[in-house]
């Protein structure tokens, strides 16, 4: 698991990610990369919601298995209709 302070865990970030990159913060927290503003990069949840900042440096790309996660939670909010 991603620890801050361990950069022998923490998978190297792109430069600059494209937009619907998934990306993990600091917090353990998985969202889609939206763009960059100021320095930060904008980070939205994968079923939806406000956007979050975050510092390039406290991000990590997700894993597989936390992609895997974040897709399926996708698939089934769509599937209950959260999603268009």
């Amino acid at each position: 698991m991603f620890r801050k302070n361990d950069p022998t865990e923490r998978q190297q970030t792109p430069h600059h990610p494209t937009p619907g990159t998934l990306m993990v913060d600091a917090d353990q927290r998985v969202g889609e990369f939206r763009g960059e503003s100021c320095g930060l990069w904008y980070l939205r949840p994968v079923t939806g919601g406000t956007e979050w900042t975050v510092d390039p440096a406290e991000t990590q790309l997700a894993s597989p298995e936390q992609r895997l996660h974040a897709e399926t939670a996708r698939a089934n909010a769509r599937s209950r209709g959260e999603l268009l």
